[in-house]
């Protein structure tokens, strides 16, 4: 059965920066898109970017620019998030093919 464990998030300064991570377990497969989401309090959840197994990737407008998706075989995933400002704070969610990580919180404030 598939399952995502996810590492990283954390409190930073704003214009500081976090690395987030995750993992597919339970499939010898490439899972695609391999994607992730962020919730900030009181607001919907919001697609932050994915990446394919073929390497193609996708942001969404708030971020572009300031982060990074990228992945590693087999199944792994990161996002590296710059230039962080409060807006940014919220808990981030990678997930696959409807199954959601546990979530990280990431906190942007001075």
């Amino acid at each position: 059965q598939l399952r995502l464990e996810q590492s990283g998030g954390g409190l930073v300064q704003p214009g500081g920066s976090l690395r987030l991570s995750c993992e597919a377990f339970g499939t010898p497969f490439d899972v695609d898109p391999m994607r992730w989401y962020r919730q900030a309090p009181g607001r919907e959840r919001e697609f932050v970017a994915e990446e394919h197994s073929s390497g193609k990737t996708r942001y969404g407008d708030s971020v572009s620019g300031r982060f990074t998706v990228s992945r590693q075989p087999h199944n792994r995933l990161f996002l590296q998030m710059d230039n962080l400002t409060p807006e940014d704070t919220g808990v981030y969610f990678c997930t696959v093919s409807a199954i959601w990580g546990q979530g990280a919180q990431v906190t942007v404030s001075s």
